[in-house]
């Protein structure tokens, strides 16, 4: 590993490039770029995640930590790592200051793995227009997490608002163990019949403010025809948000499957005894690995979000955004339309207490010269053994 302090995107293409040829190949090819978006907060956790999807998915992590936006001079650190702690592959995780955080695309895309698809993930509060974010309209695959707002609810109608093919949302691949457990139940009462079979009603048991139980509720009515409400349960429901499931068939008959809180869940049918199939709550890797399985449109998640949100015409949206300019420094240098949703954006920030009045007029923190003996990452990250004493002095 070399890290790189206040250095600039053509130095660390260079660095990536020395350390390939003194290094050797350690991978013959790359399936994906995987460029994570990730708050300080939440770097070790995204890292971590993306090392357990790399191993699944061979591809180059990029690492994208905005910090201190408001400062007023730009600066890029960088650790440079090809088979270490991110995995065998070649990763880089950059940390960028003042507006050059605004201008993230300027170092990511030349680091991008050539004729290998693009996949963004925000492992951080996505924006709530992917076309103000250039790392979103670059990439063909992007991935958010609704869990992570305060109200999931609102959080599924931004996604839904904002929508285009491509999009995908991990609250909804948490759900995965509940969809595959219902399709195989309902297969099993198909096979005893010899017919198919008719849902005509249901309730998921759960927390109705959970997005991935909304989320669910959304696939089952938009699959089924019929109405699936969330429903408050007696039990505390896990990270799903859901506690169980019942679904009322045709010929009077009912289904349901119930989370035993031992990483199962229980089947119940009519005619045979009650089964028991393994119902784990996944890491956040195995739940990121799962969403690089497949770069075309999710159809399904977008069908589970337009019930969810009462929303429509999603998949037939354009699946190409076009890059929109926005400078949260200044908001009158947009367009027209564009402030308008800004506005929009700021009143409802207000309205549920996220937003913070007066930030970009408020005096902007200077960035110390040299980040040692100042930055969290100078004083617990860990310093390649070959750089010298003096954090100032270029690396070798």
């Amino acid at each position: 590993m070399t890290t790189l302090w206040d250095t600039t995107g053509s130095a660390v293409v260079k660095e990536l490039a020395a350390q390939r040829r003194t290094g050797g190949a350690v991978l013959s090819g790359v399936a994906l770029t995987l460029v994570v978006v990730a708050d300080e907060a939440r770097v070790a956790e995204a890292e971590e995640a993306a090392t357990v999807a790399s191993a699944q998915h061979p591809c180059r992590i990029l690492v994208v930590v905005r910090r201190q936006i408001e400062a007023p001079v730009p600066r890029l650190d960088a650790e440079v790592l090809i088979g270490g702690r991110l995995g065998p592959g070649e990763a880089v995780v950059m940390r960028m200051y003042g507006r050059l955080a605004l201008h993230a695309e300027s170092v990511v895309l030349p680091l991008l793995a050539a004729d290998a698809p693009v996949v963004a993930w925000w492992h951080a509060p996505a924006p709530e227009r992917m076309q103000t974010d250039a790392l979103a309209v670059i990439a063909d695959r992007r991935i958010t997490d609704s869990s992570l707002a305060e109200d999931h609810l609102s959080a599924l109608r931004t996604r839904a608002r904002d929508y285009a093919p491509g999009d995908t949302d991990l609250a909804w691949t948490r759900s995965t163990p509940w969809r595959s457990a219902l399709a195989s139940t309902l297969d099993a009462v198909s096979g005893r019949r010899g017919d198919a079979v008719r849902v005509v009603g249901g309730r998921v048991e759960g927390d109705p403010g959970n997005a991935s139980a909304r989320l669910l509720a959304g696939w089952l009515s938009s699959r089924c025809g019929s109405a699936v409400d969330v429903v408050g349960g007696a039990r505390r429901p896990g990270p799903s948000g859901v506690d169980s499931v019942v679904l009322q068939l045709d010929q009077d008959e009912e289904v349901a499957v119930r989370a035993d809180r031992r990483g199962g869940a229980v089947l119940t049918q009519p005619y045979r005894p009650d089964a028991t199939v393994p119902l784990p709550d996944r890491p956040l890797g195995d739940l990121l690995g799962e969403e690089l399985r497949r770069l075309d449109p999710d159809e399904p998640y977008a069908e589970a979000l337009e019930a969810a949100t009462g929303s429509s015409g999603l998949s037939a949206r354009a699946p190409v955004r076009e890059h929109v300019w926005f400078d949260p420094a200044r908001p009158d240098d947009a367009t027209e339309d564009e402030a308008d949703d800004a506005a929009e954006d700021a009143a409802d920030a207000a309205r549920d207490g996220s937003g913070d009045a007066g930030t970009a007029a408020a005096a902007a923190p200077t960035v110390p010269e040299d980040s040692a003996g100042t930055d969290d990452v100078a004083l617990n990250g860990e310093r390649n053994a070959a750089e010298r004493s003096d954090p100032s002095a270029p690396v070798a």
